[in-house]
């Protein structure tokens, strides 16, 4: 998830009640909720090593542990007197294990064994940016202000905000399993269906901005990618998608996949899309993209490397996007 929804969740957390256990409890939370993403430092290195590094280690249980060290060692300096070293590193902990499971209901994924193993999971139904959570916990930030407004108008006491902080908190979990039953929906209507006269190697569904109910189907055939639109509420028809044709493997896109930088990209990339074009300048070279359609469809590539291989197949530096 994106850093705002981590902040916002270590906040509600702070505010369900966490804030009575030890001293700067919201400062320890809100630090931890963001703190495996200190991976992010790896992009001064460029885009590729953001990518290499990027939800990776300090996302596993070995960096959680570490990394939750951090937040604790903040509030010390913060609190400029001695704190509960053992509940305040436990908290921390509850807050950083936050991170790597929010991160896992999206389609970027997550290492979630890192550095025992570098598989990604992902659970492909909530979005990165997700409207509906920013909307509910944000609630939790503003209520402590709404709330004293409207004591000062009718001279009742201001509630502290801790029953709707526990209530987001709630939305966001029962949210989460309502998208990811109609996650699975959507991928079983893909799968149930026949592409090109033939049956899927296999699908995946991304959830759209707002409706819960509409989803974007990547359809793997043999030679093609297929985009399709699902909508829940209506009927499914396979034959409406977006059909794009592989390009059948050649000594050119041999040459791509040997290089360094575009292992690097398919260690990482999951539906990937290629695309070979031939170039004017050069006399026989050919430039070749690798897109993941997670990101994107290819008229739009938002997640794409593209080198340039010339006529006796030497690459020239690829470039990698997002």
């Amino acid at each position: 998830m994106d850093n705002l929804t981590h902040t916002l969740t270590g906040f509600a957390l702070s505010r369900a009640g966490f804030n009575r256990v030890v001293p700067r409890a919201s400062l320890i939370l809100i630090l931890a909720a963001n703190a495996p993403d200190i991976d992010a430092a790896a992009a001064a290195g460029g885009s590729l090593s953001y990518l290499n590094w990027h939800r990776g280690l300090t996302h596993g249980p070995l960096g959680i542990l570490l990394v939750a060290i951090l937040p604790v060692l903040v509030a010390r300096l913060a609190a400029r007197g001695p704190i509960p070293w053992l509940r305040s590193y436990l908290l921390a902990l509850a807050g950083a294990v936050t991170n790597p499971l929010l991160d896992w209901t999206n389609i970027y994924g997550v290492r979630l064994l890192a550095p025992f193993s570098e598989k990604w999971f992902r659970g492909d139904f909530i979005n990165v940016v997700d409207v509906w959570i920013w909307a509910v916990l944000s609630l939790v930030v503003v209520w402590p202000w709404l709330s004293r407004l409207v004591s000062a108008e009718i001279g009742a006491r201001p509630t502290p905000g801790r029953g709707l902080a526990i209530a987001a908190l709630c939305f966001v979990a029962l949210f989460g399993a309502a998208r990811y039953a109609l996650h699975e929906r959507a991928v079983a209507v893909l799968e149930s269906r026949i592409y090109s006269g033939r049956p899927p190697l296999r699908v995946a569904a991304k959830p759209s901005a707002f409706s819960p109910l509409r989803w974007t189907g990547l359809v793997e055939g043999e030679d093609f990618w297929s985009i399709q639109a699902v909508d829940l509420a209506g009927e499914f028809d396979p034959s409406s998608g977006r059909v794009y044709y592989q390009p059948e493997r050649s000594p050119v896109l041999e040459a791509v996949r040997r290089t360094p930088e575009f292992q690097q990209y398919l260690r990482f990339a999951q539906f990937v899309y290629w695309r070979v074009t031939p170039l004017d300048a050069p006399e026989g070279a050919r430039r070749v993209e690798a897109m993941d359609l997670r990101f994107g469809p290819p008229s739009e590539p938002r997640f794409a490397i593209a080198a340039t291989v010339l006529a006796d197949l030497r690459v020239e530096t690829a470039t990698f996007r997002f």
